[in-house]
């Protein structure tokens, strides 16, 4: 009997302890909550506020693709340049002489010499009206006394019909010597002979700045 006893006194003994623990805490005031901290305030963004945008990229400045033209007058020669925009440029010389008749417009005679490329020789081009003859050829003469040189029309398109001489060094002495005005000499398609003035005054000049372009 004492065993039982003594386990009956011990349950009892735990259920006081239980008792008196639930009784402490029933009787002890409930913890206070704590009072919620308020939200930091948010500040709206400005209406017109956006974010910082990059700087757009700058665009290369046009070229230019009028072509540039210079002249210089030498004599009754002119010298003309014209450089076009490139990659890469390029630069186109000649120096010529037109012949005009008084009251008229248009030119009757262009005499030409384009800047040749390196290596090649410079040549001499006769531009005459489309009403020429191709049974004769064309004659320039530097003087009265002057045998001339002869060459034959190649073509003729609509702005005119065209001959050409190759100038060698033995014809570019006589033009650089003529003190006497020169003609070019021709028959129209009627056969009739036709002559034109071509003045050397200038010549030598023209033709050294044309080969230094």
């Amino acid at each position: 009997m004492r065993v039982a006893e003594k386990t009956i006194a011990r349950g009892l003994a735990g259920a006081l302890v239980l008792t008196w623990a639930v009784a402490t805490t029933a009787q002890q005031p409930a913890p206070k909550p704590t009072p919620p901290r308020p939200a930091p305030a948010q500040h709206p963004a400005p209406p017109h506020a956006q974010a910082p945008q990059a700087p757009a990229p700058q665009q290369a400045a046009p070229v230019d693709q009028n072509p540039q033209r210079t002249t210089a007058s030498y004599g009754d020669w002119v010298v003309r340049c014209e450089v076009t925009a490139g990659p890469p440029p390029q630069k186109n010389c000649d120096m010529e002489q037109l012949a005009q008749v008084q009251g008229q417009p248009n030119p009757i005679s262009r005499a030409a010499i384009p800047l040749p490329p390196k290596g090649e020789p410079p040549k001499l081009f006769i531009q005459l009206p489309i009403n020429v003859s191709f049974a004769a050829p064309l004659k320039i003469v530097a003087d009265s006394k002057d045998a001339g040189v002869s060459s034959p029309f190649r073509r003729c398109v609509p702005a005119g019909c065209f001959a050409e001489f190759e100038l060698k060094d033995d014809l570019q002495k006589k033009f650089r010597a003529a003190a006497e005005p020169g003609k070019i000499l021709y028959k129209d398609a009627a056969d009739r002979d036709v002559a034109i003035p071509l003045s050397f005054k200038g010549f030598a000049q023209a033709f050294e700045a044309l080969l230094k372009q």
